[in-house]
C-alpha cells in the first residue's frame, strides 16, 4: 500500500494485499494513494502520489540502497517539515512577512478578537440580567470555571493519558539553509533529551539547517540531527541544553496489539499543537511504501498499524498511543483520496492512518543514537518494484549492471537465483518487492528466517540468514 506522509502521497495499497503479516505493500493507481504524514508548512509544496513504476533492486550495490520509490509512489506530503520535495515532509518556502493585519493570520485574529467581545459582552448581559432580578426573590447559580482550576481526570480514561502523555510531546519545526522548512512532532525517548520523530519531518534540517522543540508549556530548545533513517523513516534528534525534568514516554509492545485496541494520537494537524485525537487499531501488518515525491526520492517502506485516529500534515512524527498510554507506534502516514498530497491538495484524514510499529521505531532509533546510522537487515538480492500480486521477483539484474543476487550473500548461499518469485517469508504471505522489503526490516540482522519461492512452477522453501547494511547509501 502505498501512502502519503503527512502531506505527500503515498504509493496505493493492493487492491488485495494477501494478508501481510509485517510487509509493506506494492504502490498502486491512483485511487486510495497515501502519502506520509509530512511537516506542516505555511506554503505547501505538491508532491507525486505514489504508484506502480519500474523495476527497483533491493540489497543492491552501496550507491542505489535503500531503493528507489516504487513508481508512482506518492510522496510524504508537502506540507511538512522535513523531506525534500514534496509531501507530509516536504519543504515549503518561508512566506515573507505579512503586513500588519493583512492576510489569513489577520483574519484570525480578527475571529478571536470577534469571539472574545462576544463573550464579554454575553457575560455583561448575564451579570445585568442577575442584578435586575436581584430583590425579586430569584437565585442565580454560576457554575463558571475561569481557569482558576483544573478538573482532574482519572489515569484510564482519555483525558487522564492526555494529561500524561503531551508533558512529553514536541511540535518540531524544521528549516534548510533556504529558509524551506515545515512543522511536524516528537516525543521524549529519554532523559538524555533524545526525541524521536519522522526522519521526513527533519530532512530540511539534516545539512546545516535549523531545529527546534516546543512543549506543550512553552518552552523551546534548539536541537541537532543525531541520526535518520530515510528507509524506515526514523529519525532522533537531541535537545540542546536539555532539562533536567524530562519524562520519557513508556514504549509499548506493538506486537501485541490488537485489531479492535484503542488508540490516542498526539501531533500538530496543520500547525495546531498538542492535539488529541481518538481511535481503534483498524488492522495490523499494512504493507506501506511512501516518499518525499521528489525524483532522487528513495522510498521508506514499513509494515505499518492502521488507526482510524484523526491525523493531518503536521502529525507525523508524533506518538500513537494504547488505552493506557504506552507508545505503540509512530504516526507517519495517511490514505489520501486526492491526487494531490496534503500541502497541495489540502486533503485531511479519512480515517486511514498509519504508524511505524513501535518495536521497529525503538530498534532503529537504539541504532541512531548508538552510531548516527542505521542498520538494515538484507537478502542480498534486487527484486522488482513493478505492481503485483504474486510475489516477489529477483531481477535479471541488479542496479547499476551488478548482479542481481549478491555473489557470498544471505540469498546466494540459499540457493536463491535470477527469476525466483518469493511469496512468502516465514508465515507472511509476500505479494510484491515492496511487501518483501517492508517484511525484512521488521527483522535485524542475523535473523534466520524461512523464504518460500517459485522456480519453474514448482514451489521450494530454504532457511536464510539476514544480512546487514549500514547506511542509507
Amino acid at each position: 500500500m502505498s501512502t502519503e506522509n503527512e502531506g505527500n502521497a503515498v504509493p496505493p495499497a493492493p487492491s488485495a494485499p494477501p494478508v501481510p503479516v509485517a510487509s509493506p505493500a506494492p504502490p498502486q493507481g491512483d485511487a486510495g494513494a497515501t502519502a506520509q504524514l509530512p511537516p506542516v508548512p505555511s506554503g505547501p509544496p505538491e508532491q507525486p502520489p505514489y504508484g506502480p513504476g519500474p523495476t527497483q533492486s533491493y540489497g543492491a550495490p552501496e550507491g542505489s540502497w535503500p531503493p528507489p520509490p516504487p513508481p508512482g509512489t506518492p510522496g510524504y506530503g508537502e506540507a511538512g517539515a522535513g523531506g525534500a520535495g514534496g509531501g507530509w515532509g516536504a519543504s515549503y518556502q518561508q512566506p515573507a512577512p505579512k503586513p500588519a493585519g493583512g492576510g489569513r493570520g489577520g483574519l484570525i485574529a480578527a475571529v478571536l478578537v470577534a469571539a472574545l467581545v462576544a463573550g464579554g459582552l454575553g457575560g455583561g448581559l448575564g451579570y445585568t440580567l442577575a442584578k435586575d432580578n436581584d430583590g425579586q426573590g430569584s437565585t442565580t447559580v454560576s457554575a463558571a470555571d475561569n481557569g482558576a482550576s483544573q478538573v482532574k481526570r482519572a489515569p484510564g480514561t482519555i483525558a487522564g493519558v492526555a494529561s500524561r502523555a503531551l508533558p512529553s510531546t514536541v511540535t518540531i519545526e524544521a528549516e534548510s539553509n533556504s529558509g524551506e522548512g515545515g512543522t511536524g512532532t516528537g516525543f521524549v525517548f529519554d532523559t538524555q533529551g533524545h526525541i524521536v520523530t519522522n526522519n521526513h519531518v527533519v530532512a530540511e534540517a539534516v545539512d546545516g539547517g535549523k531545529l527546534s522543540a516546543t512543549f506543550p508549556d512553552g518552552r523551546k530548545y534548539a536541537a541537532e540531527v543525531v541520526g535518520h533513517a530515510q528507509g524506515y523513516d526514523v529519525a532522533v534528534i537531541k535537545l540542546k541544553n536539555a532539562p533536567s525534568d524530562l519524562k520519557p514516554l513508556s514504549l509499548g509492545n506493538s506486537d501485541q496489539v490488537a485489531v479492535g485496541d484503542e488508540t490516542i494520537a498526539i501531533g500538530a494537524p496543520f500547525g495546531l499543537s498538542n492535539t488529541v485525537t481518538t481511535g481503534i487499531i483498524s488492522a495490523k501488518n499494512r504493507p506501506v511504501a511512501s516518499s518525499d515525491g521528489s525524483s532522487s526520492s528513495k522510498a521508506s517502506y514499513m509494515s505499518a498499524l492502521q488507526t482510524d485516529a484523526s491525523i493531518n500534515p503536521g502529525n507525523s512524527g508524533g506518538p500513537l498511543l494504547n488505552a493506557s498510554g504506552a507508545v505503540i507506534g509512530i504516526n507517519s502516514a495517511i490514505q489520501s483520496t486526492s491526487g494531490g498530497s496534503f500541502g497541495s491538495g489540502q486533503s485531511g484524514s479519512i480515517g486511514l492512518g498509519f504508524a511505524i510499529p513501535i518495536n521497529q521505531a525503538k530498534y532503529v532509533a537504539q541504532q541512531l543514537i548508538k552510531s548516527g546510522k542505521p542498520v538494515y537487515a538484507k537478502i542480498g538480492a534486487s527484486v522488482s518494484l513493478e505492481e503485483s500480486t504474486d510475489g516477489a521477483k529477483i531481477t535479471d539484474q541488479g542496479a547499476g549492471g551488478a548482479d542481481a543476487v549478491e555473489s557470498g550473500g544471505p540469498a546466494a548461499k540459499a540457493g536463491l537465483k535470477p527469476g525466483d518469485v518469493i511469496t512468502k517469508l516465514d508465515d507472511s504471505v509476500i505479494d510484491s518487492g515492496p511487501t518483501l522489503i517492508g517484511e525484512i526490516w521488521t527483522h535485524k540482522p542475523g535473523d534466520k528466517v524461512k523464504v518460500t519461492y517459485i522456480r519453474g512452477g514448482d514451489r521450494h522453501t530454504v532457511d536464510l540468514t539476514l544480512g546487514s547494511r549500514v547506511g542509507d547509501s
